[in-house]
């Protein structure tokens, strides 16, 4: 089991930067692949960005890639997702969620790969 934690959420200008983090506890955190995934309103759940147990292979959407950096430090069970350069069109509710697998797959970009689950934080970017 994991239980995951997400912060750093607010408002910011476009242009600025943000940096999420996602506690987790639980054992399986360090052994399993983490992913962030965002939610406009009445717009589905995307794929945002994910990164293996060991922080070596990442993946990011066309939407973020070179502006978001994905990371984590498994000494504090936490995951990170920078955002930079943030526009509007980024505003979200992003979710982080645990896959319970080591390595990324090819269904790593879909949510239904991920049984864990944040309660989410807003991020809000204003023009």
């Amino acid at each position: 089991q994991v239980q995951l934690v997400e912060s750093g959420g607010g408002l910011v200008q476009a242009g600025g930067s943000l940096r999420l983090s996602c506690a987790a506890s639980g054992r399986t955190f360090s052994s399993s692949a983490m992913g962030w995934f965002r939610q406009a309103p009445g717009k589905e759940r995307e794929f945002v960005a994910v990164i293996s147990w060991s922080g070596r292979s990442t993946r990011y959407a066309d939407s973020v890639k070179g502006r978001f950096t994905i990371s984590r430090d498994n000494a504090k069970n936490t995951v990170y997702l920078q955002m930079n350069t943030l526009k509007p069109e980024d505003t979200a509710v992003y979710y982080c969620a645990a896959t319970g697998r080591a390595y990324l797959r090819d269904s790593s970009y879909s949510p239904n790969e991920y049984p864990y689950w944040g309660q989410g934080t807003q991020v809000t970017v204003s023009s």
